[in-house]
């Protein structure tokens, strides 16, 4: 705004805000200008003074001030409130004679007249200064002050608009509509009754009080239904039977009007949640439908006096609306409501059968219970959803009616009869004669509800203006009863209806459309919050004498009730005279009612107690609205742009003007006589001088003065803002017209579905849903452009420039669905119906449709008419331009709109693209041969250029044959056939446009101008005619590509010119393949390359097959899911894995139908390589692990089978599934048994011994079944030596020889014992597969074969696609893993020679990569610890296998070495030296000093595998291994563990003496326990456990270390301890010799009491580094080793 203001010469202030004034209304009035020293922004207008508030917050007085302290209390200049300086002001009101202020922060102030308590302020009778008054709510717990919007005040009452949006009341009578009877109310007190609802606006009479509220949306709360008055106790719904039918009257009326009651207390705010519409807003069923002409019978009763009968006069209106809010019985949305809450009384189907029975029994009939039966009986439905609309429903009536008979069917078939109006007739939310009818004689129409009004007024509604919301609103029983009074007639069987014949018409309708007219909820999903509301009710209480509450009578509410007829009038402003009431709606039109006594009604109705319309000429669009004591001001658009302004009430003589000025106490008893001498207007006048005001904004209105505020055009920028809003007014108007006048219409004739058919009536019915959701977005930003030129005229509040997406998306939805509707030939088939509607003489259309061409046919109209929205959006991108033309250039409000012009205009061009687009496809469908059409004729499609001018052939097509290549916006259609034919064209291949590619030949390729186009499963090469022909088709064929990929809507901002050339070559896309082969009939979605799967995808075959994973070029290719349905079992194979080609091939695992699972590698879709195979559960019938080596699907090499229900466990070769080859078998109940396997069978040599030690060795010709020559040793020696046969343990048959040996031939008996390990598999050939694997992951064909530099690249790529994989699914990875993986990331040096610090940094580098599986050697060490496991755990616990087991070990860290020299090359091989540099000596010293770490005890290191991989390896292999050295050990252990707990009976002294320690190594004191300064505990005979305890301690630590190394250590840390010890006994450095130090070592190793020490010693043994037999450590080694000899063979003297 600055720069605009700028730019003008003038000053600021005297270019807005002028106000203008005068009295009354006289031919030769001229208003006076009144000077201010700023802008005014608001007037408010009492009886006799008025407040102004000027622009920076300042109020100014005017006009007679009793209440002023001063002399003069007239002033005829404006003075300023000071008390309010310092505050700034927002908004001011006034009453008859007292005012009110809000300041911005939401504060009130009030002064004036306060005898009735209007200013809120105790004590006081009048308030001569602005004074505060604040709104405190104490419901909220802690008191709050509560900010208040707005104030509206009346002659003794005020009432305030909190921020909350809720009314605030204080003062004197039942205007107040606070539940209370003691006045003055002098503190500000909420009115309960509207709490909970958004109160929009509020507005005073003298005695009366509106508010706007908005109505109760699908968000707001769900009230439960209520069928009694509260107060009066009568039923709020009757039926009452006559003769031959049934009236069913909501008319009741309670005088209290409503009271409040604790659920009513506990409404909450709305919540914007989506669900039931559920408000009074609801469509009303009109009162005159009952009693038009043909229903004679009805209407004496329908005649009811409206005084005589209280309980069944005018219906309590909020009760109505409470019901309305209840009960829903679903809706035609299926989102919406809180399903199967039951909102109703009774509790279940039987309990309403079982009551309306007992009602059926009742011969009275009385209508009290009818209703209340029908009240419970839909409600009880609960939340029928959508898709049963009616037949759940009938079904449950049909159940009751047989009950209940035929009075409450009948009542019911009324009901239904509501319900299809429901469905049928749009809402009036369009209408632009608002109460008067269309189509039937419209004066007739008014005459008859005038009529009607007077015996009932229940709502001026016109049947019509039933919106078919069903999508919207609910259809709740209470909803339907409060439509008025229906006349139910009964006729013996079937129950006809006496309603209009043209209703009977409906009802007799074979088929029943729900058609919306209105839009879903608000218009454009975003448009709810943006945009101001249009469903809105209007709430009146207080006094009624003068018809000013317009409820259709003259009684006095005491709480706020809802003006039915102006539901869905669409009212966006109230206005409230002394005692008449205006309400303005969006079609911009005036309700008016109350008194008329000057004419101030602007209609000839006196008085009116119910809203009419004021009487103005065609084309007068009224957006202003002001009332003041007889008299009413409109402001409105006439023909030019300026406003206009007239004036209807009191007309003021010259000689009248005295009378007016006396004391307001005199006048009214000269009321009567005033009306006749003084003359006014029968309807509203234009009032001449308004033309010279400038351009008016607001005008106002009270006591006998009108007040108007007006700018000057600056620059031409008012004159545009004006013309903007009153543009959309118009618009608006417009398009309710057509909605009303055309749509509507067309949709209600019978024959329309027969005429358009099913698609065609489904695409009308979007159509006009559109329609409606433009027509209502127009409506709200119509009201928008209007509230900012009464408020601020501020470019920045204008909604289309931030929200600019809205109106485009809008227009561009609605553009498209017309498109759609004229490319299925819509407007041809609607053609017959519009002139059977609208007869030869189609002018109204032609108006209407603004077509100016000369005797147009009808579908042109109808084309024209549908299309005329587009044309608007021209003028929004014109007027926002001459609105940027008001600024300068560098501002941003230029910028801003200059940009929304820019999008404007972008899209116009882009909508008439389209409309030429749909009228082209339409005449191409027109002229197009034959069958075709039906099948390739969809909505959304649209022709882009098609070949029958031969402009396109087929390259090497028969001579013959003819073809046609039609390209659409979403396919190219390749058409057939063969010359001569009849028809022409046979068949027709249609090519999605996503997976097309097209790509020009070469010329030298092809020929002259060829086109390559690629489909997933054809390529085509096209010869077009001419270069030019080439280069269109290519460049058409590329937009429509990239038009379909990049989806609609995308080019609205480049107007579609400077689209890319090429779509890319890689997209995302689905294709369901036709030809025949794998692929028939799969369809793929994913990724494509070139015609070609690439990348990720799903693939589907209709067989139920589903692939899920990467694909390179079309086939299966990376990782992928598989699952692959087994018909017979009912069940899914599942494959989770690594594929090539197309094929199962690399690590997955494969689930089976049958339960099985297999775990492993695969190559060309077949198991091969390492894998495991389980077989059922460990309860079913055979479960069994293998695993071990396959070849082509089939178990062959290694591999270990447990076969769990056997209890047997074979390590050995296979081949074909089958045992073969040397093996080893054990079984749980011990037996051993190595050797010779055929066939599956233990056949041949082999080694059996059972658990005794008994011995077979020979010939086996089945599983345990000795056959031929063999030896059998019992265990204590003695053999037997002969031909052996049967099978083991069942009684052998033996011919041989039985040997003794002698005692004393000890060498005979050596040779006895058997070599176990010589008839199984060797160490070394073992799990090769697994080897391979990783030699392979490494790029070598066999081991040592390949480049490491190819390995390292291999590894990184290996943990690069690990890591994604992984970062997809992140759960399956730790913190420190990733961690891991990021170090591994880097790779250490690896070429030149290694240095100890190398050597480190390898070492290191191999303990991370062994850590993660990720890495090749990770996942090699896991896979051997997994077989190693599988292998030795469980069965293969058995003391025999342990020599196997420690080969086994072995044979992985050679094998292991062998990789890591290769990955670094120059790592000496086992036993090399790497030198270290040596330094001085002092160095040397140190690093072999006992401190010093185990890894270094010299300047050199020798490099072993055992050094570098037992650390990795060992602690994972520790239990299953340990266990077999326990087993092994068992006896010596045990002979060991007695003698250790039998010398640990012993104090430390005698044990000390016992083991021969001498005695100076006896410690004589040790430090106490809990020592005190050097304090010493004597060590005497009765002490235990004490001496060389850290010794004792350090020796422990041995069974919790896995290494040999490790073990080593804790040895050596133990004899340091000991040494410590003994030199501080002999306070000198000291030297052990063996025999002094072994008795020591004795004591220590029996005190450690080890339980496993024979175990221990053995690993140590098996797996010590050789490098260290020799040194320090192996000597320590052998004394532990001599220790636990000789505690085995101790003797205790």
């Amino acid at each position: 705004m600055e720069t605009q203001r700028k730019s003008s010469e003038d000053d600021c202030g005297g270019q807005r805000g002028l106000l203008h004034t005068w009295k009354g209304y006289s031919y030769s009035v001229t208003p006076e200008r009144l000077l201010l020293p700023r802008p005014v922004l608001q007037v408010a207008l009492g009886t006799r003074h008025s407040v102004l508030l000027v622009e920076g917050g300042q109020v100014y007085s005017l006009g007679v001030l009793p209440w002023k302290q001063s002399q003069a209390s007239e002033t005829t200049t404006p003075t300023l409130e000071t008390a309010l300086s310092g505050q700034r002001v927002v908004a001011v009101a006034a009453g008859s004679f007292h005012s009110g202020a809000v300041t911005e922060d939401g504060g009130v102030h009030m002064w004036g007249d306060n005898g009735a308590g209007q200013c809120g302020l105790s004590g006081l009778s009048t308030v001569p200064n602005p004074t505060p008054v604040a709104l405190v709510d104490s419901d909220t717990g802690a008191a709050q002050t509560v900010p208040v919007l707005e104030l509206a005040c009346g002659e003794k009452n005020t009432l305030a608009l909190s921020v909350l949006r809720e009314v605030w009341a204080w003062g004197s009578g039942c205007q107040l509509g606070l539940n209370t009877t003691v006045f003055p109310v002098w503190k500000p007190q909420k009115v309960e009754l509207l709490k909970g609802r958004y109160v929009l606006q509020v507005a005073c009479g003298a005695s009366h009080s509106l508010a706007l509220v908005r109505c109760l949306g699908p968000q707001d709360v769900h009230r439960p239904p209520v069928d009694k008055c509260r107060q009066c106790n009568q039923l709020l719904y009757t039926m009452t039977d006559k003769e031959d039918h049934v009236i069913i009257s909501d008319s009741h009326y309670c005088p209290l009007g409503v009271e409040m009651t604790e659920d009513e207390g506990k409404l909450e705010a709305p919540a914007p949640t989506q669900g039931l519409k559920t408000s009074p807003s609801e469509p009303v069923l009109p009162s005159h439908i009952a009693s038009t002409s043909d229903s004679a019978s009805s209407a004496p009763a329908a005649n009811t006096d409206n005084t005589s009968d209280p309980s069944n006069n005018q219906n309590s209106e909020e009760e109505g609306a409470r019901l309305a809010n209840g009960g829903q019985l679903g809706s035609t949305q299926s989102r919406g409501g809180v399903p199967g809450v039951k909102s109703s009384p009774y509790p279940d189907e039987q309990a309403v059968k079982d009551y309306l029975k007992k009602l059926s029994d009742n011969t009275q009939a009385e209508a009290k219970t009818a209703a209340g039966g029908l009240h419970a009986l839909l409600p009880s439905v609960g939340g029928i959803g959508s898709s049963t609309t009616s037949s759940t429903l009938n079904n449950l009536v049909a159940s009751c009616a047989s009950a209940v008979g035929e009075r409450v069917a009948s009542t019911y078939e009324a009901l239904s009869l509501k319900k299809m109006m429901n469905f049928y007739l749009p809402s009036s939310a369009s209408r632009s004669e608002g109460v008067a009818g269309v189509g039937d004689n419209t004066a007739e129409r008014v005459r008859e509800e005038d009529s009607m009004q007077g015996k009932k007024s229940c709502s001026t509604g016109d049947i019509r203006e039933e919106e078919a919301e069903g999508l919207r609103r609910r259809l709740s029983l209470p909803g339907l009863l409060s439509q008025g009074r229906y006349a139910v007639h009964l006729l013996s069987s079937s129950y006809a209806l006496l309603l209009s014949p043209r209703l009977l018409r409906k009802a007799g309708r074979p088929k029943m459309r729900a058609i919306a007219l209105t839009p879903m909820g608000p218009g454009v999903p975003e448009a709810q919050e943006v945009l101001p509301t249009l469903q809105t009710e209007v709430w009146s209480w207080g006094h009624g004498e003068q018809g000013q509450l317009g409820h259709g009578d003259n009684l006095a509410r005491l709480q706020p009730l809802c003006i039915k007829s102006l539901n869905n009038k669409e009212v966006v402003r109230v206005a409230a005279g002394a005692h008449h009431s205006l309400a303005l709606t969006a079609q911009s039109q005036v309700f008016s009612w109350g008194s008329n006594s000057s004419g101030q009604l602007g209609h000839m109705e006196t008085p009116s107690t119910v809203p009419r319309l004021a009487k103005l000429s065609d084309g007068i669009r009224v957006w202003d609205a002001s009332a003041g004591e007889r008299h009413t001001l409109l402001l409105a658009d006439g023909d030019c742009i300026q406003p206009i302004i007239y004036y209807s009430g009191q007309q003021v003589k010259e000689g009248e003007e005295e009378r007016l000025s006396e004391e307001p106490s005199q006048q009214e008893g000269r009321e009567e006589e005033e009306e006749r001498p003084l003359g006014y207007t029968q309807q509203p006048v234009l009032l001449p001088f308004c033309m010279n005001l400038g351009y008016v904004s607001s005008v106002f209105a009270g006591g006998r003065k009108c007040m108007a505020l007006s700018d000057r055009n600056v620059m031409g920028f008012i004159a545009s803002l004006h013309e903007l809003a009153s543009a959309e007014r118009k618009f608006y108007c417009k398009l309710c017209s057509i909605k009303s006048q055309i749509i509507r219409p067309l949709l209600e004739l019978d024959t329309l579905s027969s005429v358009l058919g099913q698609v065609a009536l489904g695409l009308l019915q979007t159509l006009t849903g559109q329609f409606s959701t433009l027509c209502h977005m127009t409506g709200q930003h119509a009201t928008s452009l209007t509230a900012n030129l009464r408020r601020g005229r501020d470019v920045n509040s204008l909604l289309i420039l931030d929200h600019s997406k809205i109106f485009l998306d809008c227009h561009n939805d609605f553009c498209s669905t017309v498109g759609n509707f004229q490319v299925m030939g819509g407007f041809q088939a609607l053609t017959k119906p519009s002139l059977d509607f609208f007869g030869k003489s189609p002018e109204l259309l032609q108006r209407l449709s603004e077509c100016g061409e000369e005797n147009p046919t009808m579908a042109d109209l109808l084309v024209a008419l549908f299309y005329l929205p587009t044309r608007h959006l021209h003028d929004y991108g014109r007027l926002l331009l001459k609105l940027a033309t008001c600024f300068e250039v560098c501002s941003s409000d230029y910028q801003k709109l200059q940009d929304s012009c820019s999008k404007f205009e972008a899209l116009t061009l882009q909508l008439k693209r389209k409309k030429k687009e749909a009228e082209y496809t339409f005449h191409f469908w027109k002229s197009f041969p034959g069958k075709m059409t039906d099948s390739l004729r969809k909505p959304r499609r649209r022709l882009i250029c098609e070949s029958s001018n031969k402009a396109l052939t087929l390259q090497n097509a028969g001579r013959f044959s003819v073809n046609w290549f039609i390209l659409f916006n979403d396919a190219l259609v390749h058409a057939q056939g063969v010359a001569p034919c009849k028809n022409l064209f046979s068949t027709h291949h249609i090519f999605p446009l996503a997976t097309l590619w097209v790509e020009p030949i070469p010329e030298e390729d092809a020929g002259p101008h060829g086109l390559k186009v690629i489909t997933p499963e054809e390529t085509l090469t096209l010869l077009a005619s001419s270069p030019m022909e080439k280069s269109k088709w290519l460049r058409a064929i590329n937009q429509a590509v990239d038009q379909v990929l990049t989806g609609p809507g995308q080019d609205v901002a480049s107007g579609g010119s400077a689209q890319k050339s090429e779509p890319p070559i890689s997209r995302t896309a689905s294709y369901t393949f036709y030809k025949d082969g794998r692929l028939k009939e799969a369809t793929y979605e994913g990724r494509w390359l070139a015609g070609k799967p690439h990348g990720r995808g799903v693939l589907k075959w209709p067989d139920g097959r589903i692939y899920t994973g990467t694909f390179k070029n079309g086939l299966e290719d990376g990782f992928g899911e598989f699952v692959a349905p087994n018909k017979m079992l009912n069940k899914n194979d599942h494959y989770q894995g690594q594929w090539k080609d197309g094929k199962m091939h690399g690590l997955g695992t494969y689930s089976y139908t049958s339960g099985e699972v297999y775990d492993g590698f695969f190559q060309d879709g077949m198991r091969h390589g390492h894998g495991m195979l389980r077989s059922g559960k460990l309860n079913t019938s055979s479960p069994s692990v293998f695993i071990g080596q396959w070849l082509q699907d089939k178990k062959t090499g290694y591999g270990v089978f447990d076969d769990i229900t056997k209890g047997e466990k074979y390590m050995g070769m296979w081949q074909d599934h089958l045992r073969q080859g040397t093996g080893v078998v054990v079984t749980q109940f011990g037996l051993y048994y190595e050797g010779a396997f055929k066939d599956n069978k233990m056949m041949g040599t082999g080694i059996l011994l059972s658990e005794d030690d008994t011995t077979y060795e020979g010939e086996f010709s089945d599983d345990w079944t000795l056959n031929g020559k063999g030896v059998l040793t019992m265990a204590n020696g003695d053999y037997l030596e002969g031909s052996f046969n049967g099978e083991w343990g069942s009684g052998l048959k033996v011919t041989g020889s039985y040997f003794k040996p002698h005692l004393f031939d000890s060498d005979k008996d050596k040779t006895r014992v058997v070599k176990l390990g010589c008839l199984c598999v060797r160490a070394e050939d073992k799990w090769h597969a697994v080897f391979e694997e990783c030699w392979r992951y490494l790029g070598c064909e066999a081991p040592g074969r390949g480049e490491s530099q190819k390995a390292w690249e291999n590894i990184a790529v290996a943990l690069t696609t690990n890591r994604q994989h992984i970062q997809d699914s992140p759960e399956m990875l730790s913190r420190s893993h990733s961690k891991t993986l990021e170090s591994l990331e880097v790779i250490p040096q690896h070429v030149g020679p290694i240095t100890m610090e190398r050597y480190h940094t390898i070492r290191l580098y191999l303990i991370k990569a062994c850590d993660t599986p990720l890495h090749p050697l990770g996942r090699l060490v896991e896979t051997l610890v997994a077989v190693y496991r599988m292998t030795y755990v469980g069965v293969g616990a058995n003391r025999r296998l342990l020599h196997q087991a420690v080969n086994e070990i072995k044979s992985y860290l050679s094998r292991i070495f062998q990789i890591v020299r290769f990955l670094f090359p120059d790592l000496p091989e086992e036993g090399g030296l790497i030198s270290e540099p040596t330094t001085n000596p002092q160095d040397e010293k140190e690093s072999a000093s006992p401190d010093a770490p185990l890894d270094s005890p010299k300047p050199s290191r020798v490099v072993s595998s055992s050094a570098l991989l037992l650390p990795v390896l060992l602690p994972r292999l520790y239990p299953p291994l340990f266990t077999l050295y326990a087993l092994e050990k068992e006896k010596e252990d045990d002979v060991y563990w007695e003698c250790v707990l039998r010398l640990n009976k012993q104090p430390d002294l005698a044990l000390l003496a016992f083991l021969g320690v001498q005695q100076k190594f006896w410690p004589v004191s040790i430090p106490a326990s809990l020592p005190t300064l050097g304090q010493k505990q004597q060590v005497i005979s009765s002490t235990k456990d004490i001496c060389f305890a850290s010794a004792v301690e350090t020796l422990q630590q041995i069974s919790t270390t896995f290494t040999p190394s490790d073990k080593l250590q804790v040895i050596q840390l133990t004899f340091e301890e000991i040494t410590q010890e003994v030199q501080s006994l002999l306070k000198q450095d000291f030297l052990w010799s063996m025999d002094d130090l072994f008795p020591v070592f004795l004591y220590v190793v029996l005190r450690a009491r080890i339980r496993n020490l024979g175990s221990e010693v053995s690993l140590i043994e098996d797996l010590m580094d050789p490098c260290v037999q020799h040194g320090e450590h192996g000597i320590m080694f052998t004394t532990l080793k001599a220790c636990y000899y000789q505690i085995q063979h101790e003797k205790i003297t």
